[in-house]
Protein backbone atom coordinates (compact mmCIF):
# COMPACT_ATOMS: atom_id res chain seq x y z
CA UNK A 1 0.00 0.00 0.00
CA UNK A 2 1.32 3.44 -0.95
CA UNK A 3 0.32 6.34 1.31
CA UNK A 4 0.88 10.05 0.83
CA UNK A 5 0.98 12.76 3.52
CA UNK A 6 -2.05 14.86 4.36
CA UNK A 7 -1.10 18.43 3.55
CA UNK A 8 -2.97 21.39 2.05
CA UNK A 9 -3.11 25.17 2.09
CA UNK A 10 -5.78 27.54 3.39
CA UNK A 11 -5.30 31.13 2.28
CA UNK A 12 -1.63 30.41 1.73
CA UNK A 13 -1.18 28.85 5.17
CA UNK A 14 0.20 25.27 5.05
CA UNK A 15 -1.87 22.78 7.04
CA UNK A 16 -0.61 19.26 7.77
CA UNK A 17 -2.23 16.20 9.26
CA UNK A 18 0.31 16.35 12.06
CA UNK A 19 -0.69 19.88 13.03
CA UNK A 20 -4.37 18.96 12.96
CA UNK A 21 -3.88 15.89 15.14
CA UNK A 22 -1.65 17.76 17.59
CA UNK A 23 -4.45 20.25 18.11
CA UNK A 24 -7.01 17.46 18.47
CA UNK A 25 -4.76 15.60 20.93
CA UNK A 26 -4.38 18.58 23.26
CA UNK A 27 -8.08 19.50 23.10
CA UNK A 28 -9.35 15.97 23.71
CA UNK A 29 -6.87 15.38 26.52
CA UNK A 30 -7.99 18.62 28.14
CA UNK A 31 -11.61 17.56 27.85
CA UNK A 32 -10.84 14.21 29.52
CA UNK A 33 -9.11 15.97 32.44
CA UNK A 34 -11.96 18.46 32.73
CA UNK A 35 -14.43 15.58 33.04
CA UNK A 36 -12.39 14.07 35.86
CA UNK A 37 -12.14 17.40 37.68
CA UNK A 38 -15.90 17.85 37.41
CA UNK A 39 -16.47 14.34 38.75
CA UNK A 40 -14.34 15.24 41.75
CA UNK A 41 -16.33 18.43 42.30
CA UNK A 42 -13.39 20.65 41.38
CA UNK A 43 -12.90 23.55 38.99
CA UNK A 44 -12.45 22.21 35.47
CA UNK A 45 -10.47 25.29 34.43
CA UNK A 46 -7.29 23.63 35.71
CA UNK A 47 -7.49 21.28 32.72
CA UNK A 48 -7.05 24.26 30.38
CA UNK A 49 -4.04 25.41 32.41
CA UNK A 50 -2.46 21.98 32.00
CA UNK A 51 -3.11 21.97 28.25
CA UNK A 52 -1.54 25.39 27.72
CA UNK A 53 1.51 24.47 29.79
CA UNK A 54 1.94 21.13 28.04
CA UNK A 55 1.62 22.70 24.56
CA UNK A 56 4.34 25.26 25.19
CA UNK A 57 6.67 23.06 27.22
CA UNK A 58 6.01 19.92 25.16
CA UNK A 59 6.71 21.38 21.73
CA UNK A 60 9.75 23.25 22.98
CA UNK A 61 11.13 20.17 24.74
CA UNK A 62 10.47 17.88 21.76
CA UNK A 63 12.23 20.27 19.38
CA UNK A 64 15.22 20.89 21.63
CA UNK A 65 15.72 17.16 22.25
CA UNK A 66 15.69 16.50 18.50
CA UNK A 67 18.16 19.31 17.84
CA UNK A 68 20.43 18.00 20.60
CA UNK A 69 20.39 14.50 19.08
CA UNK A 70 20.68 15.46 15.41
CA UNK A 71 22.47 18.80 15.54
CA UNK A 72 19.92 20.13 13.04
CA UNK A 73 18.89 23.62 14.19
CA UNK A 74 16.74 24.00 11.09
CA UNK A 75 14.32 21.47 12.60
CA UNK A 76 13.16 24.16 15.04
CA UNK A 77 11.03 25.62 12.25
CA UNK A 78 10.15 22.42 10.36
CA UNK A 79 6.98 20.32 10.48
CA UNK A 80 8.98 17.31 11.70
CA UNK A 81 11.81 16.97 14.16
CA UNK A 82 9.90 16.15 17.34
CA UNK A 83 11.10 13.60 19.90
CA UNK A 84 8.41 12.26 22.21
CA UNK A 85 10.60 11.91 25.30
CA UNK A 86 11.81 15.50 24.91
CA UNK A 87 8.21 16.63 24.61
CA UNK A 88 7.22 14.61 27.65
CA UNK A 89 9.98 16.11 29.79
CA UNK A 90 9.38 19.67 28.57
CA UNK A 91 5.61 19.42 28.94
CA UNK A 92 5.83 17.76 32.37
CA UNK A 93 8.24 20.43 33.61
CA UNK A 94 5.96 23.24 32.43
CA UNK A 95 2.82 21.67 33.93
CA UNK A 96 4.42 20.83 37.29
CA UNK A 97 5.96 24.29 37.57
CA UNK A 98 2.59 25.82 36.90
CA UNK A 99 0.92 23.57 39.49
CA UNK A 100 3.60 24.48 42.05
CA UNK A 101 2.93 28.15 41.36
CA UNK A 102 -0.79 27.62 41.96
CA UNK A 103 -0.05 25.51 45.07
CA UNK A 104 -1.76 22.44 43.66
CA UNK A 105 -0.34 19.15 44.98
CA UNK A 106 2.02 17.58 42.45
CA UNK A 107 0.65 14.13 43.12
CA UNK A 108 -2.83 15.30 42.21
CA UNK A 109 -1.61 16.76 38.91
CA UNK A 110 0.17 13.50 38.07
CA UNK A 111 -2.92 11.45 38.90
CA UNK A 112 -5.20 13.71 36.89
CA UNK A 113 -2.97 13.80 33.81
CA UNK A 114 -2.22 10.07 33.42
CA UNK A 115 -5.18 8.97 31.24
CA UNK A 116 -5.05 12.16 29.18
CA UNK A 117 -1.34 11.66 28.49
CA UNK A 118 -1.98 8.23 26.99
CA UNK A 119 -4.90 9.49 24.92
CA UNK A 120 -3.08 12.59 23.68
CA UNK A 121 0.02 10.58 22.80
CA UNK A 122 -2.07 8.11 20.81
CA UNK A 123 -3.83 10.85 18.85
CA UNK A 124 -0.48 12.54 18.25
CA UNK A 125 0.81 9.33 16.68
CA UNK A 126 -2.06 9.53 14.20
CA UNK A 127 -0.50 12.85 13.17
CA UNK A 128 2.88 11.12 12.71
CA UNK A 129 1.21 8.65 10.38
CA UNK A 130 -0.46 11.44 8.40
CA UNK A 131 2.94 13.03 7.65
CA UNK A 132 4.70 9.64 7.38
CA UNK A 133 7.20 10.24 10.16
CA UNK A 134 8.54 7.72 12.72
CA UNK A 135 7.87 4.63 10.61
CA UNK A 136 9.40 1.18 10.88
CA UNK A 137 11.85 -1.10 9.12
CA UNK A 138 11.00 -2.84 5.81
CA UNK A 139 8.48 -5.65 5.96
CA UNK A 140 6.75 -8.15 3.64
CA UNK A 141 3.63 -8.25 5.82
CA UNK A 142 0.34 -7.47 4.04
CA UNK A 143 -0.13 -4.22 5.97
CA UNK A 144 3.31 -2.84 5.11
CA UNK A 145 3.11 0.70 3.72
CA UNK A 146 5.21 2.74 1.29
CA UNK A 147 5.77 6.42 2.04
CA UNK A 148 7.28 8.00 -1.10
CA UNK A 149 6.91 11.49 0.40
CA UNK A 150 7.58 10.60 4.03
CA UNK A 151 9.91 12.33 6.48
CA UNK A 152 12.16 10.99 4.98
CA UNK A 153 10.77 8.87 2.10
CA UNK A 154 11.03 5.10 2.57
CA UNK A 155 13.53 4.67 -0.26
CA UNK A 156 16.47 2.30 -0.03
CA UNK A 157 18.84 5.26 0.17
CA UNK A 158 17.05 6.94 3.07
CA UNK A 159 16.51 3.73 5.01
CA UNK A 160 20.21 2.88 4.65
CA UNK A 161 21.02 6.34 5.98
CA UNK A 162 18.90 5.51 9.02
CA UNK A 163 21.05 2.45 9.62
CA UNK A 164 18.56 -0.14 8.33
CA UNK A 165 20.24 -3.28 6.98
CA UNK A 166 19.03 -3.91 3.41
CA UNK A 167 19.79 -6.64 0.85
CA UNK A 168 22.83 -5.66 -1.25
CA UNK A 169 20.79 -5.59 -4.47
CA UNK A 170 18.29 -3.01 -3.13
CA UNK A 171 18.01 0.00 -5.39
CA UNK A 172 18.66 3.28 -3.54
CA UNK A 173 15.64 4.79 -5.30
CA UNK A 174 13.17 1.96 -4.66
CA UNK A 175 10.32 2.89 -2.32
CA UNK A 176 10.06 0.06 0.20
CA UNK A 177 7.12 -1.08 2.30
CA UNK A 178 7.74 -0.60 6.02
CA UNK A 179 6.04 -1.33 9.31
CA UNK A 180 3.45 1.40 10.06
CA UNK A 181 4.77 1.67 13.61
CA UNK A 182 2.77 4.85 14.11
CA UNK A 183 -0.44 2.81 13.86
CA UNK A 184 0.96 0.13 16.15
CA UNK A 185 1.50 2.82 18.76
CA UNK A 186 -1.93 4.35 18.20
CA UNK A 187 -3.52 0.99 18.99
CA UNK A 188 -1.37 0.38 22.08
CA UNK A 189 -1.83 3.88 23.47
CA UNK A 190 -5.60 3.94 23.01
CA UNK A 191 -5.81 0.60 24.83
CA UNK A 192 -3.61 2.13 27.53
CA UNK A 193 -5.99 5.09 27.86
CA UNK A 194 -8.98 2.76 28.11
CA UNK A 195 -7.36 0.80 30.93
CA UNK A 196 -6.20 3.88 32.87
CA UNK A 197 -9.63 5.44 32.54
CA UNK A 198 -11.29 2.27 33.80
CA UNK A 199 -9.06 2.04 36.90
CA UNK A 200 -8.88 5.75 37.75
CA UNK A 201 -11.13 5.22 40.80
CA UNK A 202 -8.57 2.89 42.35
CA UNK A 203 -8.10 2.51 46.08
CA UNK A 204 -4.38 3.22 46.08
CA UNK A 205 -2.62 6.40 47.17
CA UNK A 206 -2.84 9.57 45.12
CA UNK A 207 -0.38 9.46 42.21
CA UNK A 208 -0.45 5.66 41.81
CA UNK A 209 -2.17 5.97 38.45
CA UNK A 210 0.74 7.98 37.04
CA UNK A 211 3.12 5.20 38.06
CA UNK A 212 0.99 2.77 36.06
CA UNK A 213 1.13 5.10 33.07
CA UNK A 214 4.94 5.21 33.20
CA UNK A 215 5.19 1.43 33.28
CA UNK A 216 2.77 0.99 30.38
CA UNK A 217 4.27 3.68 28.16
CA UNK A 218 7.81 2.53 28.88
CA UNK A 219 7.05 -1.07 27.90
CA UNK A 220 5.16 0.04 24.79
CA UNK A 221 7.98 2.25 23.55
CA UNK A 222 10.71 -0.27 24.40
CA UNK A 223 9.01 -2.95 22.29
CA UNK A 224 8.10 -0.72 19.33
CA UNK A 225 11.72 0.40 18.96
CA UNK A 226 12.71 -3.06 17.75
CA UNK A 227 10.85 -2.46 14.48
CA UNK A 228 11.45 1.30 14.17
CA UNK A 229 13.81 2.69 11.51
CA UNK A 230 16.28 4.47 13.77
CA UNK A 231 19.83 5.80 13.45
CA UNK A 232 20.60 6.08 17.17
CA UNK A 233 21.28 2.42 18.01
CA UNK A 234 24.26 3.16 20.18
CA UNK A 235 23.78 0.77 23.10
CA UNK A 236 24.55 -2.65 21.68
CA UNK A 237 21.80 -2.32 19.10
CA UNK A 238 19.39 -0.68 21.52
CA UNK A 239 18.20 2.90 20.99
CA UNK A 240 18.32 5.91 23.26
CA UNK A 241 14.53 5.76 23.44
CA UNK A 242 14.78 2.22 24.82
CA UNK A 243 17.19 3.41 27.49
CA UNK A 244 14.71 6.15 28.42
CA UNK A 245 11.93 3.55 28.40
CA UNK A 246 13.76 1.42 30.94
CA UNK A 247 14.12 4.51 33.12
CA UNK A 248 10.39 5.23 32.79
CA UNK A 249 9.46 1.69 33.80
CA UNK A 250 11.79 1.73 36.80
CA UNK A 251 10.43 5.07 37.99
CA UNK A 252 6.88 3.82 37.48
CA UNK A 253 7.56 0.70 39.56
CA UNK A 254 9.03 2.85 42.34
CA UNK A 255 5.96 5.12 42.37
CA UNK A 256 3.56 2.18 42.30
CA UNK A 257 5.35 0.54 45.22
CA UNK A 258 5.50 3.75 47.19
CA UNK A 259 1.86 4.64 46.63
CA UNK A 260 0.39 1.15 46.72
CA UNK A 261 -1.50 1.69 49.96
CA UNK A 262 -3.91 4.54 50.40
CA UNK A 263 -2.43 7.10 52.77
CA UNK A 264 -5.46 9.33 53.09
CA UNK A 265 -3.87 12.16 51.11
CA UNK A 266 -6.55 14.20 49.42
CA UNK A 267 -6.65 17.43 47.49
CA UNK A 268 -7.39 20.37 49.70
CA UNK A 269 -9.71 23.02 48.29
CA UNK A 270 -7.03 25.37 46.97
CA UNK A 271 -8.37 28.50 45.35
CA UNK A 272 -7.48 27.33 41.85
CA UNK A 273 -9.47 24.13 42.28
CA UNK A 274 -12.61 25.40 43.98
CA UNK A 275 -15.69 24.77 41.91
CA UNK A 276 -16.86 27.83 40.02
CA UNK A 277 -19.88 29.56 41.40
CA UNK A 278 -23.07 28.99 39.45
CA UNK A 279 -23.90 31.76 36.99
Amino acid sequence: MTVYPLSFNILGLPITGFGIMMMVAFLVSGWVMQRELTRRGLNGDYAADIVVGSVIGGILGAKLWYVALQGDTGALLSRGGLVWYGGFIGGAAAVLLQGWWKRIPTRFTLELAAPGLALGHGLGRVGCFLVQDDYGIPTDLPWGMRFPEGLPPTTGQELARLGVALPPDTSPFEVLAVHPTQLYEVTALLLMFWLLWRIRRHGHALGWLFGMYLVFVGIERFLIEFVRAKDDRLLGGYTLAQAASVGAVLLGVILISRWWKSDGVSVRPERALKPRAAD
